[in-house]
C-alpha cells in the first residue's frame, strides 16, 4: 500500500506566492505533490533520502494532505478528512503445523509496546498496551497490528517514522 498527498489551498498558494519562506529542498518536494503521484513516486523524482521527514514537515504546517491510499494492485481510494485508513497488514505467512518462533513474538510485542510509549505516550493507549501485553499468539498480536499503527501515525513524531516502523514489524509479526 502506498500513500498519494495532494497540495492543500495553502500549498497552491505558496506554490504562486511564495509566501511560506519554504527552503528550496522542501519546495521541490512540494511542487510534485499533485494528489496523483505516491511517496515512492515522489522519492524516485526529488532523489530525497529525507522525503518522509519532508512530507511531515509539508503535511504538519499545513501545505498538502493525505488524498489516497494505493493497493497493491495500483488501484487508488480517496481518503476523507478524519478517514481512517484502510488495514494496511502484509503479515508473512505463518505454518500452523510449526509453532511459531516464541522470541519473534516476544520481540513483536516489545515493539509494538515501546514504540507506542516513545511515540505516542501511555495516555490514551492504555487499553491497547495491556491487550498488546496479553497477547499470546501471533494471531492476536496481529488483530491489533492496525490499530497500533494507527495510533503510531496520529502522532506527530510517529508519521514520521511510521513506514519504516511498520517494515520492522512485519519482519516479526
Amino acid at each position: 500500500m502506498s500513500v498519494i498527498f495532494a497540495k492543500t489551498p495553502r500549498g497552491a498558494e505558496e506554490m504562486t506566492q511564495r509566501s511560506g519562506a519554504l527552503p528550496p529542498r522542501v519546495r521541490r518536494v512540494l511542487i510534485f505533490v499533485d494528489g496523483k503521484r505516491d511517496v515512492a513516486e515522489l522519492r524516485a523524482m526529488t532523489g530525497a533520502d529525507d522525503l518522509s521527514h519532508t512530507l511531515g514537515r509539508l503535511e504538519e504546517e499545513g501545505y498538502i494532505a493525505l488524498a489516497a491510499v494505493r493497493d497493491a494492485a495500483g488501484n487508488a481510494q480517496a481518503t476523507a478528512p478524519g478517514q481512517r485508513l484502510p488495514s494496511i497488514t502484509a503479515f508473512r505467512a505463518l505454518d500452523e503445523s510449526v509453532a511459531a518462533d516464541p522470541q519473534d513474538l516476544v520481540k513483536a510485542r516489545n515493539f509494538m509496546s515501546n514504540t507506542i510509549n516513545v511515540l505516542v505516550g501511555a495516555l490514551g493507549t492504555s487499553s491497547l498496551l495491556e491487550r498488546i501485553e496479553q497477547a499470546r499468539t501471533h494471531a492476536e498480536l496481529r488483530a491489533l497490528f492496525d490499530e497500533w499503527y494507527h495510533a503510531i501515525v496520529a502522532s506527530r513524531d510517529g508519521r514520521r517514522e511510521a513506514e519504516a516502523l511498520r517494515t520492522k514489524l512485519l519482519d516479526v509479526i
